[in-house]
């Protein structure tokens, strides 16, 4: 028995066979089906992508009725646990875990490779004082391509591999800049005896000391952090690198494109309305009113519920641990208590039950970066830093998959038809 749709068209009695693939049939496919000979085909619409496939990929695997997230088959929960982000980075870009010498060559690679042109700096410096920081992140690896001319060249491996160091290593370096340059302090430059994240850190924070020593426990927080949001299949940010990277460009413009796609409210910013909520919330004994108003329609819950998962995002057990760390180092966020407390009582109420509303990676992420002291402008820069790995493994697998062509969706053309130009002295007169 051959996987096959049938089709009949009820406009003209014919019927069509489409087959089936991996659970999907081609759209290309449906093109076959018309009127006449004269009139295009069918074609499918489906604003936001929510039930079309746009490639093939072996990079991560979501099952998001049972809250399941892998990379490279790896469950997530064991990478974070046992895993750290440069090894993750490694097996998200090659496919496998890396051999010894192959981890080691790989660390030193991105390690040695932090640090940025000089007129990069200078670019940097030319923003005004109150530039939002992943404006200047977005630009500064868009500039990247001017540096790296070379980087068009994207049929070559080896390119494409210094590439990827390059941008995995520079990006923690752009990010604390632009987070520097907001508080007019002067930039850091990078540290190749520390590890990824604690030179993050260093180029953050570091003052007036001859060498910074972060916390272990911060520094492996915020490691764990950067592995859960390393990639996380075709979302807004990912479909945008692919779909610009589609055109066949350098990969630091195709980046600069996730990273305009994650700017937005509606992808990168979810942790920051979180914030904002527990803030108006106040204290644990106004949650009650709160959750009447969510009922009500009057409120609503940030935090909570994903397009994706509809069982408990398997991101959102890992940073409660997270929390507990570097609260253990910072003291605890008063904030923590009311997020306790809404999502004891979200996860019990039948309302929230009935609606698979579970708390989602963004609901403790904003109070994690808010009790190591970061502006909620910086919460989408560490997010980007984390997902670059995944956004370059996609770019990756785009530029090797022959069956990728150059993005370029159909529309359904609603305007006017065949109208007569009146000359402006005409109708003007």
């Amino acid at each position: 028995m051959t996987d096959s749709l049938t089709v009949r068209d009820n406009r003209t009695g014919a019927e069509y066979e489409i087959p089936i693939t991996d659970g999907t049939i081609k759209a290309a496919d449906l093109g076959q089906i018309k009127l006449n000979d004269d009139e295009p085909g069918l074609a499918t619409y489906d604003p936001g992508f929510v039930n079309t496939a746009s490639c093939r990929s072996s990079i991560t695997y979501i099952d998001g009725d049972k809250g399941i997230l892998e990379y490279r088959g790896y469950p997530i929960e064991q990478l974070a646990e046992k895993s750290n982000f440069l090894e993750v980075a490694y097996l998200l870009i090659h496919g496998e875990l890396p051999t010894k010498e192959q981890y080691e060559n790989w660390v030193h690679e991105i390690t040695f490779h932090t640090f940025v042109h000089e007129n990069v700096k200078g670019f940097m410096q030319g923003f005004r004082y109150d530039a939002h920081p992943m404006g200047m992140l977005m630009a500064s690896v868009g500039a990247l391509s001017t540096f790296y001319p070379e980087s068009r060249h994207i049929e070559d491996p080896d390119n494409r591999h210094i590439q990827i160091v390059r941008m995995i290593a520079k990006m923690p370096t752009l990010g604390a800049w632009s987070f520097r340059h907001a508080q007019g302090k002067p930039y850091i430059y990078p540290d190749n005896e520390l590890s990824y994240a604690e030179n993050f850190l260093s180029m953050l924070f570091k003052m007036s000391e001859s060498k910074y020593a972060a916390d272990p426990r911060i520094a492996k927080a915020l490691d764990v952090l950067f592995i859960l949001h390393a990639d996380h299949e075709q979302n807004c940010s990912t479909n945008a690198v692919r779909s610009v990277g589609s055109s066949q460009v350098d990969p630091y413009s195709a980046v600069a494109a996730g990273i305009g796609a994650l700017y937005g409210p509606l992808h990168g910013g979810a942790n920051e309305a979180v914030l904002k909520m527990l803030r108006r919330i106040g204290t644990k004994d106004n949650i009650p009113a709160f959750i009447e108003g969510v009922k009500n329609g009057e409120e609503r819950l940030m935090g909570f519920g994903h397009r994706v998962y509809k069982n408990y995002d398997p991101r959102a057990k890992i940073i409660k641990k997270a929390c507990d760390d570097v609260f253990e180092v910072t003291g605890v966020n008063p904030l923590l208590e009311v997020a306790q407390e809404l999502e004891k009582i979200a996860l019990e109420d039948e309302y929230f039950v009935k609606r698979r509303l579970y708390p989602n990676v963004d609901f403790y992420s904003g109070l994690i970066y808010e009790a190591l002291e970061f502006p909620p402008e910086m919460f989408t820069v560490l997010f980007a830093i984390g997902r670059t790995p995944g956004w370059l493994a996609q770019w990756l697998e785009l530029t090797q998959d022959k069956e990728q062509k150059i993005a370029r969706p159909k529309q359904i053309y609603t305007g006017a038809r065949t109208l007569d130009f009146v000359p402006a002295e005409e109708r003007w007169a």
